[in-house]
């Protein structure tokens, strides 16, 4: 189970709404509570896809690395990724578990027309082949 503080949430969504229609992409950062992941803070990044934006993001590794450092410096941790898919379905697509890291969860926001419409949350089996759903509570 993860668990997304209303601040934080607030700021994913909003980001999602920012970017539209191309995806965003962001870092969660939090910690570990008995029922699951905590996530205190969202943190915004830049997609860095060169190509068509509105079908897909990308992270630089420098990105991951400061926000691992900005978690650290408030005695948290990289909880997971967010991105967007606007005007479709919020699902864990091929390439984003091909890309995707197992010890991270990853949450998808569904944007339409430029609205919030539904979110979900995946986590990868340690080989990439499939994610299963993480229950999500905002």
């Amino acid at each position: 189970m993860i668990r997304i503080e209303p601040e934080a949430w607030a700021e994913m969504v909003a980001h999602a709404r920012k970017t539209y229609p191309n995806e965003c992409c962001g870092a969660m950062i939090g910690s570990q509570v008995d029922e699951g992941k905590l996530v205190r803070e969202a943190i915004a990044l830049e997609n860095a896809f060169e190509g068509p934006q509105n079908a897909r993001y990308e992270l630089r590794p420098q990105d991951l690395q400061a926000a691992e450092l900005r978690a650290h410096e408030r005695s948290m941790n990289l909880i997971g990724i967010y991105h967007s898919h606007p005007d479709c379905d919020a699902y864990f697509s091929k390439t984003d578990l091909q890309n995707s890291s197992p010890w991270y969860s990853f949450v998808v926001l569904s944007i339409r027309r430029g609205e919030f419409d539904h979110a979900n949350c995946f986590v990868p089996n340690l080989e990439q082949t499939e994610a299963s759903k993480e229950e999500l509570i905002y």
